[in-house]
This record gives C-alpha cells, sequence and structure tokens, in this order.
C-alpha cells in the first residue's frame, strides 16, 4: 500500500532547520511546509523533518552548558548589562563540580604561598565553605599567608549545596536560567550564530542571540556549527562517594560531616593513565554507545565491588549523575594552550594560573585559546576552551574554568559594545576590566623560580606531547 508524505503547518517567516544536517543554516522564508515524511520500500528507510519554528526570545548572550564555566560566563555577560539565557540539561549547576561528583577546588596557589587564580574562582571558593564542610588549609583559612608555605590552597565542599548557590549566583545577577533543557544546534548564517535550537518538556524552541557561549564542556555547540575541534580518549574512571559506619563514627568524633564522605571507585585510573587496563578503550565520549559502555562498565565494576563488602556497614550516598570524562572535545583555537607554555607571557591573556599538580609551573591563557577568528560571535570556556596534552587539563579543571568562563562573559559584552568580533576587542580595555574584577592577568616574573626545569610527573607523562624538556 502506498503512503503519502504527512503534513503539518505553523504561521511562517521563521527559522528552518533540518535535523540531518551537520549544522542548521540559518533562513528567513514564507513557507508553510513544515513537516514531511518520506517512506520508500516496505520500511521506512529515510525519514526528513524540516521545522519552522518562531523565536521564543531574543537574548544578547545565550550561555550553552550550566557548569562552573557556563555559571561564571553568565553572571559576568549579566553584570555587564546583557540579557542572558543560560540552558543546562540537568537539574542542577555545576557540571563536573556538582553533577559529577568531582567537587574540589584544586591548588589556586603556585605551592610557594602565592596565590595565582583570583576572581570568580577566589570568591566561589570562600562561598563553598559557607554553608556545608571545608577543607580550606589553616595557612589559606584568612587569605593568602604572610610567609612562605609549601601548604597549597584547595577546597573540597558539598557538591549540592554549592550547586544551590550556583543558582542563587546567577538568578541574583539577573540571568534567565532554563533547566532540563537541552542546546541541540546552533542556528547558523554562514559562519555567524543566529540562535540555539532546544528541546525540552516544552518541545522544540528557538532562542536568538547576538553572541554564543559554549560552555558544554564537549564543545557540543561548537562542533555542530562547524567549529574544527580537537578530541581526545579519556582514562577508566569512575567514582560514587560512600559512607560507612566508621566513617560516620570518625565524622562525630571530628565534628566535621565531610568526613563521613570517601570515594568508592568503578576505574580509578590516574590523570595519567597508570595502568590503564588493555581491554578497556579510551573513550571519546562523543557517542551515545561510548557513553552508555562507560555507564554500564562502571556500574558493574562498583556493584561486583559492592557484593564483596557487608551491606549493613555502607551505603553508596552519591552517584555521578554525568559522565566522569575528564576531556572530549575542545575548541581548535586560533591558539592551542599547551604545558610547553609554561612561564610564557602572552600580550592578549585572559588570566594566569598555576599547575595543579606540580609547584612552580605558571602560565598565562591567551584569550586566542577562547576563539576561532573566522567565527566572529563565537566563544567558549572552561573544559572547550583550545588545548592539547596536559596543557589540556591544566585549563579544564574548576579554578581554570571559572576564570576563563568570567573573561568569556566579558569578551562577549565588549563584542557587543565595541561592534567587533569576540576575536577582536580591545585587549587593554578587556584586561584592565579583569584586573578590576580581581582576576591575575599576568604573573609576576619574580614567581619565576630560577631552575625552569619542567617536567611532568606520572610513569607515561614521557609519553606526552612535551612531557619533558
Amino acid at each position: 500500500m502506498r503512503r503519502s508524505p504527512y503534513f503539518l503547518f505553523l504561521p511562517s517567516k521563521t527559522f528552518i532547520y533540518y535535523f540531518l544536517n551537520k549544522r542548521i543554516d540559518f533562513l528567513t522564508k514564507e513557507s508553510y511546509n513544515i513537516a514531511k515524511v518520506h517512506f520508500r520500500g516496505k520500511g521506512m528507510n529515510t525519514y526528513t523533518l524540516s521545522l519552522q519554528l518562531e523565536t521564543k526570545k531574543s537574548y544578547d548572550v545565550i550561555v550553552c552548558g550550566g557548569g562552573v564555566a557556563g555559571c561564571a560566563a553568565a553572571v559576568s555577560a549579566a553584570k555587564n548589562g546583557a540579557s542572558v539565557l543560560l540552558l543546562e540539561k540537568s537539574n542542577i549547576l555545576g557540571g563536573l563540580a556538582t553533577l559529577g561528583l568531582i567537587n574540589l577546588f584544586v591548588p589556586m596557589c603556585n605551592g610557594r604561598g602565592k596565590q595565582i587564580i583570583f576572581g570568580l574562582a577566589e570568591k566561589w571558593l570562600r562561598d563553598s565553605a559557607k554553608y556545608g564542610y571545608d577543607t580550606i588549609p589553616n595557612e589559606w583559612k584568612n587569605g593568602e599567608p604572610t610567609s612562605p608555605t609549601n601548604v597549597r590552597y584547595v577546597q573540597r565542599y558539598s557538591p549540592y549545596i554549592f550547586a544551590m548557590q550556583l543558582t542563587e549566583e546567577v538568578t541574583a545577577a539577573g540571568v534567565d536560567v532554563l533547566f532540563d533543557c537541552s542546546a541541540t544546534r546552533p542556528v547558523m548564517d554562514g559562519k555567524v550564530c543566529k540562535g540555539v535550537i532546544t528541546e525540552s518538556k516544552s518541545g522544540t524552541e528557538l532562542y536568538a542571540c547576538k553572541v554564543l557561549i559554549d560552555t558544554t564542556g564537549d564543545a557540543d555547540i561548537m562542533r555542530r556549527s562547524g567549529i574544527p575541534v580537537l578530541t581526545r580518549g579519556n582514562f577508566f574512571t569512575f567514582a560514587t562517594k560512600m559512607i560507612t559506619l566508621d566513617s560516620c563514627k570518625h565524622a562525630i568524633e571530628a565534628n566535621d560531616i565531610g568526613k563521613a564522605f570517601s570515594y568508592f571507585h568503578g576505574g580509578n585510573i590516574n590523570l595519567w593513565g597508570d595502568n590503564q587496563p588493555k581491554d578497556v578503550p579510551l573513550w571519546t565520549g562523543l557517542t551515545v554507545e561510548e557513553v552508555t559502555d562507560y555507564i554500564i562498565t562502571n556500574h558493574k565494576l562498583v556493584l561486583d565491588k559492592l557484593k564483596k563488602t557487608d551491606r549493613n556497614t555502607r551505603e553508596i550516598a552519591m552517584m555521578p549523575l554525568m559522565p566522569q570524562f575528564r576531556a572530549t572535545c575542545c575548541l581548535q583555537g586560533d591558539y592551542v594552550f599547551s604545558e610547553k607554555d609554561v612561564y610564557k607571557h602572552f600580550d592578549d591573556s585572559i588570566a594566569a594560573i598555576n599547575d595543579f599538580e606540580h609547584r612552580d609551573y605558571l602560565y598565562e591563557v591567551p584569550l586566542r585559546a577562547l576563539t576561532r577568528r573566522e567565527y566572529p560571535n563565537i566563544i567558549t570556556a572552561g573544559r572547550s576552551a583550545s588545548g592539547e596534552g596536559y596543557g589540556w587539563d591544566l585549563i579544564r579543571v574548576i579554578p581554570p574554568a571559572i576564570i576563563t568562563g568570567q573573561a568569556a562573559g566579558e569578551v562577549a559584552c565588549q563584542s557587543l559594545k565595541e561592534n567587533k568580533p569576540v576575536a577582536s576587542v580591545c585587549i587593554k580595555t578587556l584586561q584592565n576590566k579583569l584586573e578590576k574584577e580581581n582576576v591575575m592577568v599576568h604573573f609576576p616574573d619574580s614567581y619565576v623560580p630560577e631552575d625552569k626545569t619542567f617536567i611532568i610527573h606520572g610513569k607515561n607523562a614521557s609519553k606526552i606531547v612535551g612531557g619533558h624538556f
């Protein structure tokens, strides 16, 4: 029996996009034919869908992804007077820092008692210690120590309380937030982003923007816009949070609820990939099949380990609600940041950062690591900033993610004010603004040690590009 195409109708003069394209082209067109299904042979072999959508709302800036980088970008842009929409696919903010249970501000100092990372990263670290447990060392309780110390400035916090604090922070700044709302595709006019298609309980919707900030962590929107990206595999790592009768007793004795929790792992491979099982793949995390394989493999492993313990003495208190991949996909930017940039100053630096695994090593993140010049109104931050090798690891963790997000929000607003592409804003104006917001743009040369020998620790470090030099 021959089947006829099926048609739906909606008002005209709207955006049209096609699910089967690698990207969405921006069109303004008079059309009432918005959906068509084609059947071939005995089964449905092809399905072509085109939808006509009216813009639900327009914003100066749309931020895709509500991890710490996205929250910082949204807050920064809103405080500069922009109308901002923050899209988050889950029901809490924070990304890996909350959902992913990687609830640690890694060292924000040089390992000698000098703080390097400030700005919103400093503010949010201190905020995270206000209403939940904290692990800020005594040497850093009241700010930078008055004398040199090898104790590093770190903070482990309550992930769920911090997530609620982020909600308070972004809404207080005037940001519009949509939870349980996935940014699926950009609407492109050539290489200019005109808006974002979303999927949520409200259905398929379109939001227009003047600047787009991709902080999805996986460069999802940039990839679908056609921007060149870099990818790499991820080691076998999966961590839950466990409580036991003994840990609860210890927490009571210490009067510190934070001591009740400890990590209970599936895969437990370190940053360098030491002891990565030969029969376990390096997941890219960029296909649903890989994500599913990662989750099933680790769930089974955790359960197998639990079966060997006393069920009456322990409980899994928290599970990661997103894959704990360290690095999946990032922008191939105007500059690709790497560990070889140690002690290097950049004229277009937007923040100084430090190595969280090694003492002394200092870096500056150039604006070019957040931009691709051919795409004038798209910028990124955090895990999807342009990096390679260990350099990618240096910029993806919480403090640098926050500080690059803060810079991206500033750039977005400055781009609108100057009527320039994000890659072409006045760098001196940007740096002056960031410094007023308590961001260290350039590290002092006095912090650079006489011995500049650079060695990455870890068994497999020599295999990393630039691992030893």
